[in-house]
């Protein structure tokens, strides 16, 4: 098997960017980005400021939030291993987006409550699971997997400035029709992701396992895979601590900017666009730095970095001079964890063989979400026994674990991509009487895995 090189800039980009479903997949997914973002700047205004959240109210409405993953994760990267991915896809948007729109309903009609708030974040929630699952298998079977790592870092790299843009235009539209009309800019955000999936003409990759098999065996089988595997199960270690210590603080991240640092509405959608920046720029650069400092080097010195941002945020104090110096912690937070991210879920893409994509994605994406209402309800406690600036301490404190899980492992001297897993065998052909037939050179390409593979968006 040959190791996995990547073409050259032109050859890549000309590879992606013609490709209409990839663009058609890359628009819609980038709509949905934009639209969330705007969620994540209304949706803590709206429940702050509109709704008096206290902060144990703030951390059971980001608990109940960050609980479906958590649940249902395992289960919906099964489904997409055995059903249509683009139906999965499909029916997760238009769902989120029906449950989305009763709120700006209920607050027309003056009815809305926390209580509604934690129900949508519940069903969205679920939604979002089913949805993600499903495309993250779906996009790595448009491209050739020569062209993962590229194709990472053009998606971290364009998912980070929709980002950006969505939390502009969430402030926006939070200061010109409020934070509960603001949402209806997310709910079109769904439906446009579900024109452009199904508009994806790319035939899906053979479902070898029959639908008849219990779904039971394949999570297990899936935990498995991933278990077995150490570059596997290290990155999703890696992914799950990370997930928990940064579940503690953005639970009390945006209660924080927004009460004790007295920062504003527009001032908090600059800073999360600041901060998308940086994801963007990470994302963007992330296969060179590979290239140049090995991406198992790369990653452990984002990692190392990602603590230190932290601490402007721990000594502010309002005004606009802090506002600034967090905006660009943030920048730099970001970009390290686009840089580290594609690097890590392109090489977790390229190791795992075709069938078990989804699955090897959902263990990942259990274990990290269900790091996350965990983390929730202990910022919750936290700030409330302790104070928020001091759980947001332990959360920084908290960040050092994915550092000593990376160092620990043989993948923090990786030099370069790994190469894909073998292809298997055809089995020999039976014993034939006549005489065979002129046998026909063997095609060059016959050696490269098959395209149909998986991944995440993350």
């Amino acid at each position: 098997m040959p190791p996995c090189t990547e073409p050259s800039s032109a050859d890549a980009a000309a590879s992606l960017w013609q490709h209409r479903d990839f663009r058609r997949y890359l628009t819609g997914q980038a709509a949905s980005v934009a639209g969330s973002s705007i969620t994540q700047m209304a949706l803590p205004v709206l429940a702050v400021l509109h709704l008096d959240a206290t902060t144990a109210q703030v951390a059971w409405l980001a608990f109940l939030g960050q609980l479906p993953p958590a649940l249902l994760a395992l289960h919906a990267g099964a489904l997409a291993d055995r059903h249509s991915k683009r139906r999965q896809m499909i029916t997760g948007d238009l769902v989120s987006a029906t449950v989305l729109a009763t709120v700006p309903v209920s607050a027309a009609l003056g009815t809305l409550t926390l209580t509604q708030l934690m129900i949508v974040a519940v069903v969205q929630g679920a939604a979002s699971v089913l949805h993600d699952a499903a495309a993250i298998s779906l996009l790595p079977s448009l491209v050739d997997r020569s062209l993962i790592q590229r194709s990472n870092s053009r998606v971290g790299a364009l998912f980070a400035v929709a980002a950006t843009a969505g939390s502009h235009l969430g402030a926006a539209l939070t200061a010109l029709l409020g934070p509960a009309r603001a949402l209806l800019g997310d709910v079109a955000s769904y439906l446009i992701s579900a024109v452009c999936t199904a508009r994806v003409q790319t035939a899906e990759p053979a479902r070898v396992r029959p639908e008849t098999r219990q779904l039971r065996g394949e999570i297990g089988e899936g935990l498995r895979y991933v278990r077995g595997d150490d570059r596997l199960w290290t990155l999703t270690l890696v992914n799950a601590t990370t997930s928990f210590a940064l579940g503690l603080l953005n639970t009390l991240w945006a209660l924080y900017l927004l009460r004790s640092l007295a920062m504003s509405a527009t001032a908090f959608g600059v800073v999360l666009g600041l901060g998308a920046l940086g994801a963007a720029a990470g994302a963007f650069t992330a296969p060179a730095l590979a290239r140049r400092c090995g991406p198992g080097p790369m990653m452990l010195a984002a990692l190392a970095i990602t603590p230190l941002t932290q601490l402007p945020l721990l000594l502010a104090s309002p005004g606009r001079a802090w506002q600034i110096t967090i905006g660009a912690a943030l920048f730099v937070q970001l970009a390290c964890a686009g840089a580290a991210g594609t690097t890590q879920r392109s090489i977790r893409q390229i190791v795992t063989t075709a069938g078990m994509q989804a699955r090897m994605q959902a263990v990942s994406t259990w274990l990290t979400s269900g790091a996350r209402p965990v983390a929730a309800l202990l910022a919750g406690a936290l700030g409330t026994w302790i104070g928020v600036r001091p759980a947001l301490t332990a959360g920084t404190l908290l960040l050092l674990i994915p550092l000593v899980v990376l160092a620990r492992s043989p993948i923090r001297a990786l030099r370069n991509m790994p190469d894909p897993p073998a292809a298997p065998l055809p089995s020999p052909p039976a014993a034939r009487t006549s005489p065979p037939a002129v046998p026909t050179p063997a095609r060059t390409d016959d050696t490269r895995p098959d395209r149909a593979l998986g991944g995440d968006t993350s």
